[in-house]
């Protein structure tokens, strides 16, 4: 059994199956907030060597994001599509949030950091396991079609950058899910699908704190060097975020996250300039 943090984290990475990278992940959290309250031994945060690339099961097919399939989202596999790409996003959260841990376990932060984000990959393994029961009540499950395979590049592309990590990850790419969630949310109400609509209500009222854990320690790093939180931002963004940052932006879920608009606006707005 894996005695710290870091080989916890390690031991989720290194599983393949997602319904059992779950399991294994929550087990891991309940674990960690049982020694955190007293209720057992204290766990060290410890090192680990993580896989550059976690463990993926033989489905879904990865392919370019170019080459995967296009679906009307109003139509029954579109919404099933939908469906399987969030899935997918969420199993890639679980990595990421453990990843963080793993990785960067060498730089010393608060024990709080570790909460936040054992309790944010504890939340995705909830998320990614809802989503798998709603595409299941569908007829379908997680694996049935391809699957975007450049989810992880954020990852390989900031393993040797913690700040360039949290501004990617969570500040970028998870904010993005506050501006579409809506959007989704509202499709499957008109198409009657409650377990969905539940289940996408559930993810969007919990990623915001999972975007605000990343605003909070990236402005903490900033503080321990004497950096301009935005700027540093900025050149992050650019140099590690190949997406494009493109409005609507969910302006007050965002704040509530602790992203003020001139972190966000002025990357699109060069974006927009250069097109």
């Amino acid at each position: 059994m894996a005695e710290t943090l870091a080989q916890m984290a390690t031991v989720v990475l290194q599983t393949a199956d997602g319904r059992e990278k779950t399991r294994v992940s929550r087990e891991c959290a309940a674990r960690w907030f049982a020694a955190r309250k007293g209720q057992a031994s204290d766990i060290p945060i410890g090192t680990a060597m993580p896989p550059l690339h976690p463990s993926r099961p033989q489905r879904p097919e990865l392919l370019s994001p170019r080459d995967v399939p296009r679906r009307r989202p109003g139509s029954p596999a579109g919404r099933i599509a939908l469906l399987h790409a969030v899935a997918h996003i969420e199993l890639n959260a679980v990595d990421l949030h453990w990843d963080i841990i793993a990785r960067f376990g060498d730089i010393p932060m608060p024990i709080g950091f570790y909460d936040d984000w054992v309790k944010a990959a504890d939340e995705e393994s909830k998320h990614f396991n809802l989503i798998c029961d709603c595409l299941e009540e569908l007829g379908s499950h997680y694996g049935a079609l391809p699957a975007h395979a450049g989810m992880w590049r954020a990852a390989e592309d900031t393993a040797d950058d913690f700040m360039g990590r949290l501004a990617v990850v969570p500040m970028v790419l998870e904010a993005r899910g506050l501006d579409v969630t809506p959007g989704m949310i509202e499709l499957f109400r008109k198409a009657r699908i409650d377990h969905a609509v539940a289940a996408l209500e559930t993810i969007y009222a919990e990623e915001v704190a999972h975007v605000a854990y990343g605003s909070k320690w990236f402005h903490f790093l900033c503080g321990r060097h004497d950096l301009d939180p935005r700027e540093v931002f900025h050149n992050l963004v650019r140099r590690y975020f190949h997406g494009q940052l493109k409005p609507p932006f969910n302006e007050e879920k965002r704040a509530e996250a602790g992203i003020p608009p001139d972190f966000y606006w002025p990357l699109a707005e060069r974006q927009n300039s250069a097109e």
